[in-house]
């Protein structure tokens, strides 16, 4: 057995820094002032705490070493994991790696929010309880909604039902319920995608994980919400089968025409598409004889404004990347600073917007 766990805190080294630096400003403050800093920082040790995701794998054998590379690459691939859906979550944090006394092979990586806030703790609570749903959320299902079912059974918890301080409560809720919305943008996510499946590929590769256990920790090292535990068999859920993306369609896009082919060829076009220079496909059959019969002359900056597909992959970390253009239709193109309209653009001007039926009132 191998256990990796992940750990979300307030950073130790970060506090002892600032408290040193405190102390030796304290000296040149009044009284009064000594009095409310001291206030302020048993307050402030109210509001710290830590929070850890633990990660434990199962051999096949009755063993505790794991193969180092495949170690540290799962580990590569869950902190890029962690790192995206805290940012989804609009959390900064910081990330470190804990010592463990408890037997075994452990990882821990301390989490801690990079400013201090008075949620702190109910901050890092809510971010464990994210991060595990998101993790052991697979493609099939909605990382965001798993997250959000979650985080709405905190509010029986008694670290946030048990809070007396009004002012408090009505922090917390607000912090709670902002969480809530922002996992909306989980499942938008490539790089959430990406990473988890990297992470679970590793893992498929490695014959002698049997299955991984995901658990959230409170700063007392008792479970925050239900273990995830995942054998063997599942991990292919969790693993992408291709890197192209669904293609895009925009319209009403200005491209302005770098190398325009001007007879009749499968060679690629070249525009300026958002700043940057484009190989694209023209496959509108009117623009291309305007073209090619010379009723469309091309001169510097002469663009056009068309409706087109963008074909896109991502890469092995998550982002995007455009890998093809495709222009379906042309609707006008400049001459002189002026519009000309086509023909096929007036036609999607004339097309009438579909009726609402009774029916689909109701669906």
């Amino acid at each position: 057995m191998f256990r990796s766990p992940l750990i979300l805190s307030n950073s130790d080294a970060f506090t002892r820094t600032n408290l040193a630096v405190r102390e030796k400003k304290r000296y040149f403050r009044s009284p009064r002032r000594k009095a409310e800093e001291a206030m302020n920082t048993n307050k402030e040790a109210l509001d710290t705490g830590s929070n850890c995701i633990e990660v434990q794998y199962f051999f096949e054998e009755d063993t505790h070493s794991m193969d180092a590379l495949v170690q540290n690459k799962c580990e590569y691939e869950l902190l890029a994991l962690i790192r995206e859906v805290a940012s989804r979550l609009r959390l900064r944090i910081t990330i470190e790696t804990a010592p463990l006394a408890e037997e075994g092979f452990r990882r821990r990586f301390k989490i801690a929010l990079k400013k201090e806030h008075k949620a702190a703790a109910a901050a890092i609570t809510i971010a464990t309880t994210a991060l595990t749903a998101v993790i052991a959320a697979p493609l099939a299902a909605s990382a965001g909604s798993e997250a959000r079912k979650l985080i709405e059974q905190l509010q029986e918890t008694p670290e946030f039902s048990n809070i007396d301080n009004k002012r408090m409560q009505l922090q917390v809720e607000k912090l709670r319920l902002q969480m809530i919305s922002s996992c909306e943008n989980l499942d938008a996510s490539n790089i959430i995608k990406k990473r988890r499946s990297n992470f679970f590929e590793l893992l498929n590769r490695y014959p002698r994980i049997r299955q991984v256990r995901f658990t959230a920790l409170n700063e007392l090292k008792t479970t925050v919400t239900q273990e995830k535990n995942l054998l063997r068999q599942h991990f292919d859920t969790f693993i992408l089968t291709t890197n192209v993306l669904e293609p895009e369609e925009a319209d009403d896009i200005d491209i302005e025409i770098i190398s325009p082919v001007l007879k009749k060829s499968s060679y690629k076009w070249t525009g300026m598409y958002q700043g940057k220079p484009r190989s694209f496909i023209m496959q509108s059959k009117e623009f291309k004889k305007l073209v090619q019969t010379g009723k469309v002359q091309f001169r510097n900056g002469t663009s056009i404004n068309c409706q087109l597909t963008l074909q896109k992959k991502m890469n092995n970390e998550g982002t995007e990347r455009i890998t093809g253009m495709i222009i379906n239709r042309v609707n006008h193109y400049f001459e002189n600073d002026k519009p000309v309209e086509t023909v096929e653009g007036k036609k999607q001007k004339k097309q009438p917007e579909p009726e609402i039926t009774q029916l689909a009132l109701f669906m």
